[in-house]
Formats: structure tokens, C-alpha cells, sequence
């Protein structure tokens, strides 16, 4: 019989849920088990030998092409990636960057002659290689990269150069120690002395002694703030000559004489098409991101569970931690926000799986795809860099020690917000992508036009959805908008709510945008309403969410399950408006009595949610092995009658000794 921790776990695992479980269980050996060490030289090795494991496995097959020698399951190779978090952020990564970077660099942008060289070789792990992008100059405005790949005729050769300081490459995993080849993007210049946009050139840059290669000189990052089992490193390129077939020529090729073609004809479409095709790492990226977040909280959760501190009047035994209203506060509203955006992920990769197997893809539905990838990627990260910090405060001391998993994935994570793009310029592109469902309207229109159509058509256009689409329309009928405390957990008036805030921000922004390109240019006219824009987005993202949580909650078979599931999916609603009841309060969707009661609300919440604390985290479905941290064996809990009021008085916190 299924319990209703399983009918949890299946519900969050979504269409994937096989692979998951397989992971889960080859994860559970001795191989996997999660280990902590600062010693750069340890973890690398041990990282490298998972790699190789893996790849004997056939790890990597799913994420190549049928005929290119994998099996084409796009959902399960991103799948896959995202569980190794639970393991170890390291070997996540640096799989990420062999096989999801690296070689869907080569999958992507190359052709048949790429594919027939590489391809098996790079799932085998027989040739490692890394994704040389970001230089020191530019991480996030990649078409303003410098380093220089310029067309030689008399021999059939690119040149590839770092010609300034800033075009050197930079933090680029398994550029320090073993990536024989890189992916290098460059500027293309053709003898002309035309440039054609950054494309990618696939460079040697090490012999197999491990030694450079000449006009290559590589260097290690050494310690970074976390992931110590990635060689993450530096390389920059003197005169380096390199053959015409290394240009991954998919989308801009050039011929033995120089003349360069292209199938897409204008320089910014070819640029985001291109980049376009690697948007799984930024998928992927996120889903790891909200894995580690998962296991922090899966730990401290287990911790407030058993941990106690203080008597209760008239009780003889200390009070366990998690029956504290503060400590529901603390980590209830995370894991809510955990189920929610785990739903959402569960959407943007079945939609990446799909848009990627398709032989002939909608434009319209890869952009919103990239939009998409692009706000959750942001919305993952920063969720799980404060979930994580949370998780550690609420363990005190105890989740501070390296053996109880915490801090390393503190560590590991941090980067997660920057890297695959920053978060704050990722979340200007969902913007972005929301505002130019205006740009045709809006050219012609009279400001007196302007206002009715953003008062009678925004709505209509903003409004784009995905999985919730059948059943959203049943929920907004059964809204509740009185001003009774009741009617804030009713899903109708939470998702009108959340509708109601981003129409607004879309509409008033796009708005501003028009009133200010009439005084200023195009450029100050953006800058002046950035904050404006960056809210809007976070609205979008934040209604996205919260409509894949209601597509979740409705697939879910269990009656228990589902009932669980909706007062979770409360607590995380509750939590986003509360978050932002100064801008619901100032723009009168709220009275300040009506703001009290939704913190009311999610007070309610957490205590109704107390007795399924255990259960919440089951529903993660971490196993024993990766969950593994020593404060959670009861050989490790020091008694609570050794602490004394006294101790707490003196010191003004109590440490497990």
C-alpha cells in the first residue's frame, strides 16, 4: 500500500519519477556518499573517478541524440544532473560541464562532422573538455566578449587570441587540470576584417600528459568559495591556430576562402538563437540549486524534530524546538516554498524535454522556454542560498560542523545565483520578454488609447499558461473577495491575487516606459524604472509558481496527499503576499486589517502544518545516505538535562556540547 509520504514524493517527482528513484538508489552506495573536504587535491580526484563511474554506466547517454549515440531523453539527463546535488554540488557541476556544457555545445552548435568526432567520446568520458565563455571583462554581456578568432585563408585556420587583459577566460571548470579541449566562444573575423558576432571554436589546449599546448597558457583558480571538486581555471590564447572545421558551424560557418553564410541572416537573432540552444544548463543549474535546498531543510527540519531547549511551566523535560512558533516560521515557509517551486521545475523540464525533441520547434515557444528557464533558474538559486542559511541557523552550533552537511552545501551553492547567468540580469530578461508582447500595440497609440488598452487588453496578454490552463478557470470562479480572514485560503482569491499584482506592475511599467522614451532615451527611459521592472518579473515568476502548485496538487491521486498538499500550497502563498503586503497595502488590494489577517493566516498555517513536519520532509524523498548528517544519530544528542538554566542565562544561547 502507498503511504502518503510516497503519494508526496511521487507528486513532486513528476514525469520523471523512474529516473529519480534510480538515482536514489545508485546515489545510496558508498561511492556517492556525501564527504566533506576543503583539500582541493582529494576532492578533484574523487570527483574525477565518480565522473568516470558514471559514464561506464552510460550516465550521459540520455542527454545525446539517438543518432548521435545516446538515447535522446532530454527530461531524464536534466533529471539526473539535478539529483546529484544530493550527493555532492561538486560532481553535479562538473558533470554539468562536461556533458550538459561542453557537449551540448558541440551537439548544438556543431554538425554532422562535430558529432561524428566528439560526441561518443565526450559521453564516454574518453575526451573531457570544458565551456570557455566568461572572461574577465564580460560574464553576463557575452556579445561584448573579447577573445578573437580571425580566419586565415592561406592556411584554412582560425587564429584565436586574447588580445586584451579583460578577453582572458575566466573560473571555467576544468580549465585548471583536465579539459584537453575547450569550447571556446569568440569573436569571428573574417580576412574582410568583418566581424560576425561571438561563435564557438573548439581549442586544444592540453597535450595528454596534461601539459599546454602551445600559444595556451592555462591556470588554476585553486580554493573558491565552495565546490572543491571542480578545477575551475583560466586560460588565455596566443596566435593560436586552430583548423577551419573546428567552428561549430551550425549557425554561421565560413568557407576555404573566407566568405562567411549564415542560415539566420540577422547578427542579434543568430546570437540568441544560438545561445538559445543551451538553455538546459540554466535548467538544470536551478533544479540542483532547489535539490541542496531540499536536503538543508530535510536536515534541520529532522534536527527540530528531536533537538530541545527550554521548559515549558509545570513540565519536568525541555521543549522540543520545532513546537516553537519561530521555528515553524523559520522553516515551514521554505519548504513550502520547496514543493512549489519544485512544481514549477517539473513544468520548465518536461517543456525543455518537449521543445528539444521536436524536430522543428516554435520560435514563440522557445522564447517563452528561455524566458521561462531564465526566471526559475533566478527564483531556485535565491531560494536556495537563503533556505540553506536558514537551515544551518536553525541547527546553531551543531550546523556549523562540517559533518552535518551544512555548511558545504553554504558553500557549494553560493555561486549558483551568478553562474549560468546572474540572477538580477536574468530576471530583467523575464521582463523583457513579458514587455514586448506590448511593442506592436503600443508604436502607434495615443496615450488616451494607451491607458484603455492597459486597463481592457493587458490582462489578456500577460497571461500565458501551462499546465494549470484546464482548471485555473474552475479556482478563480470559487474566489472569495470579502474581507473575511476565511477567504485568504481560498485558492481562488490567492491566485487572483497574484494575477491582479503582476497585470498591474506589466501594465504601469510598460506605461512608465512610454511616458519616459518621450523625455529621455530608450536606454535612461529603462534605467529609470528598473526597480519597476525587476518587480514586475518577480510577479510573473511568483504567479507562474503558484499556478504550477495548483497543476500539481490537482494530478495528485490521494485524497490525504492532496489535502497535505493544500495547506502546504497555502502557507506558500500566504508567504509571497505577506513578503510584498507593502506594495498590495499601497495599491489598495489590501486594507491593513486584511494584512494582518494573512499574517494570521500563516501563523494558522504553521501550527496546522506542525504534526506533518516529518512527513513534509519524507515527501523530499532524500535518501538515508545523502541525507547523512552525525547530528541526527541519536549517539551524537547530548542529553538535554546536561544544559542548565544557568548555561542559558550566562552564554544567551544554548550549543549542543
Amino acid at each position: 500500500m502507498t503511504t502518503t509520504a510516497e503519494h508526496l514524493r511521487n507528486a513532486l517527482d513528476g514525469r520523471w519519477r523512474d529516473v529519480k528513484n534510480r538515482m536514489r538508489e545508485e546515489l545510496s552506495s558508498e561511492i556517492f556518499r556525501p564527504h566533506y573536504t576543503p583539500n582541493t587535491v582529494i576532492a578533484r580526484t574523487k570527483v574525477a573517478e565518480q565522473l568516470k563511474i558514471m559514464a561506464a554506466k552510460g550516465a550521459a547517454e540520455d542527454g545525446f541524440k539517438k543518432e548521435h549515440g545516446g538515447n535522446g531523453d532530454v527530461g531524464a539527463a536534466v533529471t539526473q544532473i539535478e539529483m546529484l546535488a544530493m550527493s555532492d554540488l561538486s560532481l553535479m557541476v562538473k558533470a554539468g560541464v562536461q556533458w550538459g556544457l561542453f557537449g551540448g555545445a558541440i551537439e548544438n552548435l556543431g554538425t554532422e562532422r562535430h558529432h561524428e568526432k566528439y560526441v561518443k567520446r565526450i559521453i564516454d568520458c574518453d575526451l573531457l573538455g570544458c565551456f570557455a565563455m566568461t572572461e574577465t571583462g564580460h560574464g553576463s554581456n557575452v556579445q561584448a566578449l573579447e577573445t578573437t578568432a580571425t580566419y586565415d585563408p592561406a592556411t584554412e585556420e582560425f587564429i584565436v587570441d586574447s588580445p586584451t587583459p579583460t578577453s582572458r577566460k575566466d573560473y571555467i571548470g576544468g580549465a585548471a587540470e583536465t579539459a584537453r579541449i575547450a569550447a571556446v566562444f569568440a569573436q569571428l573575423i573574417t580576412p574582410d576584417g568583418k566581424g560576425h558576432g561571438v561563435h564557438c571554436v573548439l581549442v586544444p589546449i592540453r597535450d595528454e600528459e596534461g601539459n599546454d599546448l602551445p600559444g595556451v597558457t592555462t591556470s588554476d583558480c585553486h580554493y573558491k568559495g565552495g565546490l572543491p571538486g571542480v578545477d575551475n581555471g583560466r586560460i588565455q590564447f596566443d596566435q593560436v591556430r586552430v583548423p577551419r572545421e573546428n567552428l561549430l558551424n551550425k549557425y554561421g560557418d565560413v568557407a576555404p576562402d573566407g566568405t562567411y553564410s549564415s542560415p539566420i541572416e540577422n547578427p542579434g537573432r543568430r546570437f540568441f538563437t544560438m545561445l538559445g540552444t543551451l538553455v538546459r544548463g540554466r535548467v538544470t543549474v536551478g533544479g540542483s540549486a532547489a535539490a541542496a535546498a531540499r536536503v538543508a531543510l530535510d536536515i534541520a527540519t529532522r534536527y527540530a524534530l528531536q533537538r530541545r531547549q527550554f521548559e515549558a511551566p509545570g513540565d519536568d523535560h525541555e521543549v522540543v524546538i520545532m513546537d516553537y512558533l519561530v521555528h515553524q516560521r523559520r522553516l515551514f515557509p521554505l519548504i513550502a516554498e520547496s514543493y512549489a517551486l519544485q512544481f514549477a521545475q517539473n513544468e520548465l523540464v518536461a517543456k525543455c524535454h518537449d521543445l528539444q525533441s521536436a524536430e522543428d520547434p516554435d520560435p514563440e515557444e522557445q522564447r517563452e522556454l528561455e524566458a521561462r528557464a531564465a526566471g526559475l533558474k533566478a527564483a531556485n538559486t535565491w531560494h536556495a542560498t537563503r533556505a540553506i542559511q536558514e537551515a544551518r541557523e536553525a541547527c546553531g552550533g551543531a550546523g556549523y560542523m562540517a559533518e552535518n552537511r551544512l555548511i558545504a552545501l553554504k558553500a557549494d551553492t553560493d555561486v549558483f545565483t551568478t553562474f549560468e547567468g546572474d540572477n538580477h540580469v536574468l530576471t530583467q530578461l523575464v521582463a523583457k520578454q513579458l514587455l514586448t508582447a506590448y511593442a506592436d500595440d503600443v508604436k502607434s497609440m495615443s496615450p488616451v488609447e494607451w491607458v484603455r488598452f492597459a486597463a481592457n487588453f493587458a490582462g489578456e496578454r500577460v497571461l500565458k499558461r501551462t499546465a494549470a490552463e484546464t482548471i485555473m478557470q474552475t479556482i478563480l470562479d470559487t474566489r472569495q473577495d470579502n474581507e473575511e480572514e476565511g477567504s485568504l485560503f481560498n485558492r481562488g482569491t490567492q491566485v487572483k491575487m497574484f494575477e491582479d499584482r503582476e497585470e498591474y506592475l506589466l501594465s504601469t511599467v510598460a506605461r512608465r516606459l512610454q511616458g519616459k522614451s518621450k523625455e529621455m532615451s530608450e536606454f535612461d527611459a529603462f534605467n529609470a524604472v528598473q526597480d519597476h521592472v525587476l518587480h514586475t518579473a518577480q510577479a510573473h515568476i511568483d504567479r507562474v509558481i503558484l499556478e504550477a502548485f495548483v497543476a500539481g496538487i490537482d494530478a495528485c491521486p490521494d485524497e490525504e496527499a492532496r489535502k497535505v498538499l493544500n495547506m502546504v500550497c497555502d502557507l506558500y502563498a500566504l508567504s509571497v503576499i505577506e513578503a510584498d503586503k507593502a506594495w498590495f497595502i499601497e495599491h489598495r488590494y489590501i486594507s491593513t486589517e486584511r494584512a494582518k489577517a494573512v499574517t494570521r493566516g500563516l501563523n494558522e498555517r504553521c501550527r496546522t502544518l506542525r504534526p506533518y513536519a516529518e512527513l513534509l520532509v519524507d515527501g523530499f524523498g532524500i535518501p538515508e545516505p545523502l541525507r547523512y548528517a552525525e547530528m541526527l544519530h541519536p549517539e551524537h544528542i547530548p542529553d538535554a538535562d546536561e544544559h542548565t538554566s544557568q548555561d542559558a542565562v550566562s552564554s544567551g544561547t544554548i550549543e549542543p556540547k
